[in-house]
């Protein structure tokens, strides 16, 4: 589907300009959702990386935040690369967080994803805005619930969204459209074997 590009102009602000920004959004999505993945399980981000591959087969334009995930050895940067109107954005420090000890630096890289992903939710220039690990970033109060809340529910209606992340909170849960709770019966790492490039990263 050929549409016509809004980046790199300095619209008006205007109600006009509103509407054609909704206008040009794509009607992939005749009734935008949000979809949670959540739970202990493995597959919450192949989930999410799964529904942007089909998004963009049908044309879709999208956003991708990564919540707590610095580190640059994830399989899926250079993959996502690879793929036509596809924007990444990663957040957080190439270490791992502790819930109990976070320091400045993860409040100020989780806000700055949040920022992103707000923008992209209002900016009609996205089809498909996913929030990974976004859970995660809320559960340890790194991002204030409410706001992602707002974002959520004024975001543009033919926007759909995708989150994911363990200890999703409640709030969320109620207000996604199809949730997703992962079990882990079985993994790898239960008999010792350690993380696999190109099946856990």
């Amino acid at each position: 589907m050929s549409r016509h590009p809004l980046s790199g102009a300095s619209p008006e602000k205007s109600p006009a300009v509103g509407q054609e920004r909704e206008r040009i959004a794509m009607t992939l999505f005749d009734r935008s959702m949000i979809h949670l993945y959540t739970g202990n399980g493995k597959g919450k981000t192949t989930a999410a990386l799964g529904i942007v591959l089909r998004a963009v087969g049908h044309g879709a334009r999208c956003g991708v935040v990564q919540f707590l995930k610095g580190w640059d050895f994830y399989g899926e940067i250079a993959g996502l690369e690879l793929l036509p109107g596809v924007t990444l954005v990663r957040t957080g420090r190439a270490e791992y967080v502790h819930k109990s000890d976070p320091w400045p630096e993860d409040f100020s890289e989780a806000l700055r994803g949040l920022e992103v992903a707000t923008t992209w939710l209002h900016d009609g220039l996205h089809d498909l805005v996913v929030m990974d690990e976004l859970n995660v970033a809320l559960d340890f109060g790194l991002v204030p619930e409410e706001s992602v809340l707002f974002a959520l529910t004024n975001r543009l209606p033919s926007v759909e969204v995708v989150i994911t992340g363990r200890g999703a909170p409640k709030s969320i849960q109620e207000l996604a459209d199809i949730v997703t709770h992962m079990e882990e019966i079985r993994h790898p790492y239960q008999s010792g074997i350690l993380a696999q490039k190109g099946r856990e990263y």
